[in-house]
């Protein structure tokens, strides 16, 4: 496994890029909806994940922690990881690259990739 020192690390790093940094000795019960939300965030993406399924991951945030948290996927994605999001909101699957619709379970459109999206690992 990783080393205990190692693992701090990335955890911090992680909560750096959530904007929680400042909040890494605060307990759950002490953090908001949305500071839990990002935390969540954090953990999932501290293993460095080559596939990231996220479920309304903006959901509980107020608009500019959202836009930092979309910005991070984008990022990521940049880098070579695949990022699967589930939204109900428009604005945040306007930002992507490819839209996939579903209603009651069946795919009814599917965009396709755009061009600026980079290859896939």
């Amino acid at each position: 496994g990783v080393q205990r020192k190692e693992r701090l690390e990335r955890a911090r790093a992680m909560l750096e890029q959530v904007g929680l940094a400042d909040r890494a000795h605060h307990r759950p019960e002490e953090l908001s909806g949305g500071q839990r939300q990002r935390v969540a965030v954090a953990r999932a993406l501290v293993a460095d994940p080559a596939l990231i399924l996220a479920d309304e991951p903006t959901g509980n945030l107020d608009r500019a922690s959202g836009a930092a948290i979309l910005e991070l996927f984008r990022t990521l994605h940049r880098d070579g990881r695949t990022v699967v999001l589930v939204t109900h909101d428009e604005g945040v699957a306007a930002a992507a690259d490819r839209r996939v619709r579903l209603e009651d379970g069946r795919i009814v459109s599917d965009d396709g990739a755009r061009p600026s999206a980079p290859p896939l690992r």
